[in-house]
């Protein structure tokens, strides 16, 4: 066993893989950097039935997105004559033989290769759940491969892993019956045993598996769906582990330094997608203005792309996500489209009688409107403020917010005025007095 630390992330490109396949690439790579080591990328694609380039090439991409950098990698599939020479070398010690198998099904194989289990009792020491033993009598011979050159999970694996001298087998708790198998194969082709660490399963918020519409989605759906990669990362690594402290937000650099992996707990952690978005917009108020507009600048009508400059500070004030953009030009920036056809007593502030006032204080707001030159939204709320605090804040600002948005939800007036510009505020608050 090499004296530094070397972890891998092995996944099958059998399908997309979800959050919880990237927490233990994530939770692989943290170990690797904090021990100053090597991280390992292997792709698992001996299933040449459901292995696809384009699975394998999602996987690529996900870990490219989230920073994550390997130092070395490889496909299983290119090391079939490695494989090959440990059937063999198995077979010739006694550790392994061909089988005679009587079909149960079309399809079966009629011989395939077993591993000759000692039938004995064997313990490991796991880093989060402490130590496992099993009895193996149960396992019987287990297959070890279909064919010579058809190897199955359990032997490449641990080749691979010998091979590749990884010291730290950081995965998921469904493979911890799998252990057993992996160490009767190593003392049999005389490999050491790596450190294991099996992570807890992510749940669903009502503690079932993940499924799509419950957090199982890709990587690069999240992505899709306007997520940073630094929001990913953040959140997959309370998934499961707890610092110890309030800390809730953390640089790459803040958990290479504190990740500990005899922190991580041994209970299902529990996919909350609030949290998420809750994540998300946190890191989303810490992005520069150039920072938000490059990364809003997809999800904006396209009409108003080369317009948008006065709107992203609100936008980036309303979004958890950047998908939440579109939604946002049908709700509160729909102002932006153009007025919808309303009725006029919209324009009357809740506590007025008649419109009588409301038409009065309409004309003073367009009037002050014409007079002006500066069109901030400073500017406008300094002409109109003394009028609205001696009217009444409501009865001024509220006709003149509908007129301008024709929404009961919609941003405050001033900011209304400076977004559409002063030209196109005259001409909507001359619609609403015609209505008058």
């Amino acid at each position: 066993m090499s004296s530094k630390v070397v972890t891998r992330f092995a996944p099958s490109p059998t399908g997309l893989l979800h959050v919880g396949n990237y927490r233990t690439a994530l939770f692989s790579y943290l170990f690797a950097l904090q021990n100053r080591g090597k991280f390992v990328l292997r792709i698992e694609d001996t299933d040449k039935a459901r292995s696809k380039k384009e699975y394998e090439e999602n996987i690529l991409e996900s870990l490219n997105w989230l920073g994550f950098k390997h130092d070395e990698f490889f496909r299983q599939s290119e090391r079939a004559d490695i494989h090959k020479s440990y059937i063999e070398k198995l077979i010739k010690s006694g550790h392994a033989y061909v089988s005679k198998e009587t079909p149960k099904e079309e399809g079966d194989r009629a011989e395939v290769i077993r591993f000759k289990n000692p039938n004995k009792k064997v313990k490991f020491n796991d880093l989060i759940r402490g130590d496992i033993e099993f009895d193996t009598t149960e396992l019987g011979d287990f297959v070890i491969a279909k064919s010579m050159t058809e190897p199955v999970f359990h032997l490449v694996v641990v080749v691979d892993d010998f091979e590749m001298g990884i010291t730290h087998v950081i995965r998921g708790e469904d493979h911890i019956s799998n252990t057993p198998r992996h160490i009767l194969i190593q003392e049999a082709i005389g490999a050491p045993t790596p450190l294991y660490a099996h992570l807890p399963l992510i749940l669903a918020p009502d503690r079932s598996k993940l499924s799509k519409r419950k957090g199982a989605l890709a990587i690069t759906e999240y992505r899709e769906k306007g997520y940073l990669p630094e929001t990913m990362i953040n959140f997959m690594a309370l998934l499961g582990w707890n610092p110890g402290t309030d800390q809730e937000l953390f640089t790459m650099d803040e958990l290479v330094k504190t990740f500990d992996l005899s922190k991580v707990q041994k209970s299902g952690a529990i996919f909350n997608e609030e949290k998420l978005g809750w994540v998300n917009k946190k890191y989303i108020e810490k992005m520069t203005a150039e920072e938000f507009r490059e990364e809003a600048k997809s999800f904006l009508p396209e009409n108003l792309r080369e317009k948008s400059e006065k709107l992203l500070p609100l936008i980036k004030e309303k979004i958890n996500k950047f998908s939440d953009i579109p939604e946002l030009f049908n709700t509160e920036l729909s102002f932006t489209k153009g007025v919808p056809d309303y009725a006029k007593e919209s324009l009357k502030w809740r506590q007025e009688k008649d419109l009588v006032n409301t038409k009065e204080y309409l004309n003073l707001v367009l009037e002050k409107i014409l007079a002006l030159e500066d069109f901030s939204k400073e500017s406008v709320k300094s002409a109109l403020w003394p009028i609205a605090e001696e009217k009444g804040k409501g009865a001024v600002l509220w006709p003149m917010r509908y007129a301008l948005s024709g929404r009961d939800q919609s941003p405050d007036p001033f900011i209304l005025a400076e977004i559409l510009g002063k030209d196109e505020s005259i001409k909507r608050l001359k619609n609403a007095l015609s209505k008058l």
